[in-house]
């Protein structure tokens, strides 16, 4: 007996995380991929075209350009019988949402309130949100566990993504719908966005150009590979022992900014040159995530490290660039 394929829509589905979901997705042959994506100037949109390059040779693959903010466009052009929506569609970056607050809730907040829409009136069931480790804020209590306090955001990034949970929750006790936000922790590897720092440290470095280096090197994150995030969820899109959960996706080890500088430099075979800068507002200290619960309900157990997970990275840069 043959198991039925799956219809997934990807959100951001170009993108650095989408674009790697779709393609082990699409690996599978239990998946056929619809990718929406609105091809924004956040950065080069041809490196999101590159992406989706080998998926568009794909006969279980459908490429729709649009934007999540225009309901009628997905009510006009999305098929009714989807059966997951990973939603991982959003307006990127701390400190660009403290510049451009407006355009972060339109399309963070308004954006996710209509595809919850979509699912309702189509009776999608099962709804995975990409979220962020920044909805912890300033949180002395490592590492974070999903149980923490997170009402008190520090950038209108983070601040969305809290909304943006709160809403799965309202639209999961109102309308059936199984909510999984996974928050993710620094993602990192091929296909990275270039405003991220392993990107942007890498590529200064190749060139011989100052690096902006922010604070005294002491701030740490929980680089999480973008492979083990693709496992994450895969497994989310799967998990039905409950209607509403929030995961931590990360690494379980949290490293300082000077140490990632090191791993980089490492694979780099050079010296970074530094422009020290201050800190920078809305970025928080460190984050380090708790994962029990991902691995509890989700069997997740990542297992990419800094140093092989930056030359996976170096050797997508010497092709792509």
């Amino acid at each position: 007996m043959h198991k039925k394929i799956k219809t997934v829509l990807v959100t951001g589905g170009a993108g650095f995380i989408g674009s790697n979901l779709t393609d082990s997705l699409l690996a599978e042959n239990d998946y056929e991929v619809i990718c929406l994506d609105n091809f924004n100037d956040f950065y080069d949109p041809d490196q999101k075209h590159r992406n989706i390059e080998a998926a568009k040779k794909n006969p279980r693959f459908k490429l729709l350009e649009g934007d999540i903010c225009n309901s009628d466009f997905l009510k006009n052009n999305l098929p009714p019988d989807i059966d997951i929506i990973v939603h991982i569609a959003a307006r990127a970056g701390v400190r660009p949402s403290i510049l451009n607050p407006h355009l972060y809730a339109d399309t963070n907040v308004f954006g996710t309130i209509n595809l919850l829409e979509f699912a309702r009136e189509n009776n999608i069931r099962q709804f995975v949100f990409s979220s962020s480790s920044s909805v912890y804020g300033i949180n002395p209590n490592f590492p974070w566990a999903e149980s923490d306090h997170v009402l008190d955001p520090i950038s209108p990034y983070a601040a969305t993504k809290v909304a943006c949970e709160l809403l799965g929750h309202t639209y999961s006790y109102l309308y059936n719908i199984r909510f999984i936000a996974l928050r993710f922790f620094t993602v990192f590897g091929p296909r990275q966005r270039p405003d991220l720092a392993i990107y942007k440290f890498y590529k200064n470095i190749m060139e011989d150009k100052p690096i902006p280096f922010f604070g005294d090197g002491s701030t740490s994150r929980d680089y999480t590979f973008v492979d083990d995030i693709v496992k994450g969820i895969k497994a989310a899109m799967q998990y039905d022992k409950s209607n509403y959960e929030i995961i931590n996706l990360g690494n379980n080890h949290s490293i300082t900014l000077t140490e990632l500088l090191k791993a980089i430099e490492k694979v780099a075979g050079k010296k970074a040159i530094l422009e020290k800068l201050p800190a920078q507002p809305g970025d928080v200290p460190h984050t380090f995530a708790n994962i029990e619960k991902a691995k509890r309900l989700l069997g997740y157990n990542p297992s990419t490290d800094i140093n092989s997970g930056i030359e996976a990275f170096r050797k997508w840069y010497a092709q792509n660039t």
